[in-house]
């Protein structure tokens, strides 16, 4: 999950706001009008994944990467509607946004609805929005209606002034109901205090089986060899099926379909360091190896594949400043003003925490994010039979194969692991 902070000043009481915003739902989108703008913003998310995960990647000392850039992308844009001026443009810039406002949140809207109505009863897949506003600051009514318009993100009145503690316990509490438990302290003790004027949270849950599920008693300890060359013993699961495989110069990739084949699981398997993998990733490459794997029939492929858990946590500041969006952060220079009205907000912490867990049946992906302010195709045999062995560190992307949406992306360096992340 991600989650925005912001902090400001001006006190007017916003109970109407509250029940202006709640009298509204997620905007149902026009497949006509937003035909376009869906396509391009799952573009500008994949660029937007990429990016950030490179910048992960750079990070000395990282090992497991495990992020949400679809969770991410959308707090970003939330909060990037009440943003102006050169703060806009930096934003803009970063999270590859290049529509119109109009046509950049009719593409969210979609993808969003897209995401939600794909869920069956194969599979779980949910998303949620909300804004947690001071109960005595004055939020722009346009504002606050276009969130709930498009993203179905509705206002709920909290007392950061003077109850900061109980507001964070509310926050987390709609969190960890959205995620089944599985992120139950997204904001930490600290994260908000008196001066906190508004979060914005999404939260994405995901758990589904694989289309041809690993055989359990097949499943036995296997060497991993780490990127410093230790070797250490892990569960490997084993099975042989018919799978997309690509062989591509340096690296190997196969796609693993979960049931109703909705979402796939796409792992690549460089043949050298997984740093180097990192630094030379594009977006390109990951639709050029998409792509291959669309031109083919599915071949026959043995896949070894560790099963894992871990969990990220992440406070996101330093990262998106590196990227380009400095100002944001700036209580000086930030210019939040289509939020409230003034420029007396700024971003005082990105919070994203995820957790992931890949076994036999299928996968568990969760996520969630956080902003804070303060004051001041067709298919051909692959011949001969293939085998994909996962017996060192490997990058993963959880794909929602309509909208080719990039939900979830990491790293899986140390399968015994436990923790990955940043904290402030």
């Amino acid at each position: 999950m991600t989650k925005f902070f912001l902090r400001k000043s001006l006190r007017v009481p916003c109970m109407a706001l509250a029940l202006f915003v709640s009298a509204s739902g997620l905007l149902a989108q026009d497949s006509r009008a937003t035909g376009a703008n869906l396509p391009m913003v799952v573009n500008s998310n994949s660029q937007f994944a990429i990016d950030l995960y490179r910048q992960i990647n750079a990070d000395p000392g990282t090992e497991n990467i495990f992020v949400s850039p679809y969770s991410i992308s959308t707090a970003l844009a939330m909060t990037y509607a009440g943003s102006r001026s050169n703060t806009r443009k930096q934003m803009a810039d970063v999270s590859h946004f290049n529509l119109s406002d109009e046509n950049l949140q009719e593409g969210f809207s979609a993808l969003q609805a897209e995401i939600k109505t794909a869920a069956s009863d194969k599979f779980r897949l949910d998303v949620a929005n909300a804004l947690w506003g001071e109960k005595d600051y004055h939020f722009d009514p346009a504002f606050a209606s276009v969130i709930n318009r498009y993203y179905g993100g509705g206002f709920h009145s909290v007392d950061f002034i003077g109850d900061a503690e109980g507001s964070r316990k509310k926050i987390n509490q709609s969190v960890a109901d959205s995620t089944e438990g599985n992120i139950q302290q997204l904001v930490s003790e600290g994260d908000i205090n008196k001066l906190t004027r508004l979060v914005l949270t999404n939260a994405i849950y995901f758990k589904g089986n694989w289309a041809t599920k690993f055989n359990a008693r097949q499943t036995k300890d296997e060497p991993f060899t780490l990127s410093n060359a230790k070797i250490v013993n892990t569960p490997m699961m084993e099975q042989t099926g018919y799978f997309p495989f690509v062989r591509e110069p340096g690296m190997i990739a196969v796609e693993l379909p979960y049931a109703g084949y909705v979402l796939s699981m796409i792992v690549v398997l460089p043949d050298g360091d997984i740093n180097k993998l990192g630094d030379s990733l594009s977006a390109e490459t990951i639709q050029r190896i998409r792509k291959k794997m669309q031109a083919q029939i599915v071949g026959k492929v043995n896949v070894f594949l560790p099963r894992f858990t871990f969990e990220s946590r992440y406070y996101l500041e330093q990262t998106l400043t590196r990227m380009g969006m400095p100002d944001a952060f700036d209580k000086n220079n930030a210019d939040f003003s289509g939020i409230d009205g003034g420029r007396d907000l700024y971003l005082a912490h990105v919070i994203h925490q995820a957790r992931i867990e890949v076994d036999e049946e299928g996968s568990e992906a969760t996520a969630a994010t956080a902003v804070t302010t303060f004051v001041a195709t067709a298919a051909r045999e692959v011949s001969p039979e293939q085998t994909f062995r996962a017996d060192r560190p490997f990058l993963f992307v959880i794909v929602h194969n309509a909208t080719r949406s990039i939900l979830f992306m990491g790293r899986m360096s140390n399968p015994a692991g436990a923790a990955a992340g940043m904290r402030k």
